[in-house]
């Protein structure tokens, strides 16, 4: 999956390349964002009723191949960003390979993050369930325990939202700087990053605030990875202007 930048000029099939894995990097993303809509809407969405533990712990128990579905989306999700991250890091190697380096690692932490704050999903389906371990608590704390980890469950994809942020931050920048991609899709990448790291803070600090603007970075960062999505999948990138960047001493 790699681009090889060898020392020989490159050919037809050097110019496919990044083509190729520009495109590879946008089906990618179209999976990420397909799984964690489905995840987020279609089921936590569903089943959570905010407020209510017993309502929430009922539909967890009605529809639990839907929100096993869930979790397993939310992996899915995690391994098709990974494959971005990859992909966008070797693409924009040639911009500056410290910062590509540097916004993959601030991707990869979260998530890392957002994987182990996915364990807050599954834990209801643990914690309901009718075991011999459990039989001390009351099926209202029980409900109360499953609805406290759905609620850390947010709070830890939040702090991923951080990382995530702080990478699109870098990318955004990156891709303003690569002139193989236009600059107007790397101001909207900035933005969504941004977003993501307001969004967050002011969700830690100010809860009301961050309540009140929840759905306006949402919709900020939700333009910025659409937009790139897209580009990545209809147009992928000026294949002869990241030769350029990546084989300096030929394109002169």
């Amino acid at each position: 999956m790699g681009l090889k930048q060898s020392r020989h000029p490159p050919g037809k099939a050097g110019m496919q390349s990044p083509k190729v894995a520009a495109r590879v990097a946008g089906v990618a993303y179209l999976v990420c964002v397909v799984t964690g809509l489905f995840a987020e809407v279609a089921v936590r969405g569903s089943v959570i009723v905010s407020g209510d533990a017993a309502a929430t712990a009922r539909n967890i128990l009605a529809s639990e191949g839907l929100y096993r579905l869930g979790f397993a989306a939310d992996l899915v999700g995690s391994v098709a960003y990974l494959v971005v991250t990859l992909l966008l890091y070797q693409l924009l190697k040639p911009v500056s390979a410290g910062l590509s380096l540097l916004a993959a690692f601030f991707s990869i932490v979260g998530i890392a993050i957002g994987g182990a704050a996915s364990l807050g999903h599954l834990a209801p389906l643990l914690i309901l369930k009718p075991l011999p371990y459990l039989s001390v608590f009351d099926p209202a704390q029980l409900q109360s325990l499953a609805y406290l980890a759905l609620k850390l469950h947010a709070q830890g994809y939040l702090v991923a939202l951080v990382f995530f942020g702080c990478y699109e931050v870098v990318l955004g920048y990156l891709i303003f700087k690569s002139t193989f991609f236009p600059r107007t899709l790397g101001v909207l990448v900035c933005i969504a990053g941004v977003a993501f790291l307001t969004n967050s803070f002011a969700i830690f600090v100010a809860p009301q605030i961050g309540d009140a603007l929840n759905n306006l970075m949402l919709a900020l960062d939700g333009v910025g990875e659409i937009s790139l999505t897209l580009w990545l999948l209809v147009i992928g990138l000026d294949a002869e202007r990241w030769l350029a960047k990546a084989y300096p001493a030929k394109a002169s």
